[in-house]
């Protein structure tokens, strides 16, 4: 498959849009994560309200165009989630992108359809997914 398949001008534009989503000092959760494949990483913050759901998203990635286009598509989504809702997300999307579940409801990921084809950008999808769980450990203590 030829990466133009992958890199689609949607993918570039959100790989882009992830600039609207800065990480700032007062975010209280902080995680980050490292795809082993790619070598991709993204240092996450995120601030809860009382009910323990997510109001405010900040995103640091050193990531390839995938990375950087499924973090942004989390951001814009994680907005009144809660940690088991994202956890529940990031089990569809594992699931979809080893061929075992269809497409993740989550918004936006109808512009990822062609990642399930190149295994190597994997784990760009997951790395908000996966700093997330670790960031917000501490609020299912």
């Amino acid at each position: 498959m030829s990466a133009t398949v992958l890199y689609t001008p949607d993918v570039l534009t959100l790989a882009m849009d992830l600039a609207a989503y800065p990480l700032t000092g007062d975010l209280p959760h902080v995680a980050e994560a490292r795809s082993p494949t790619c070598g991709s990483q993204l240092r996450l913050g995120l601030d809860s309200g009382p009910d323990d759901r997510i109001v405010r998203v900040g995103i640091s990635a050193q990531a390839c165009a995938i990375g950087q286009a499924a973090a942004a598509i989390f951001a814009k989504g994680a907005q009144g989630q809660s940690a088991p809702e994202l956890a529940q997300a990031r089990g569809e999307i594992r699931s979809w992108l080893s061929g075992e579940g269809p497409m993740p409801g989550w918004p936006g990921f109808e512009t990822l359809a062609a990642v399930p084809d190149y295994p190597g950008r994997h784990g760009a999808v997951l790395l908000a997914w996966d700093a997330a769980q670790e960031a917000l450990s501490s609020l299912a203590e």
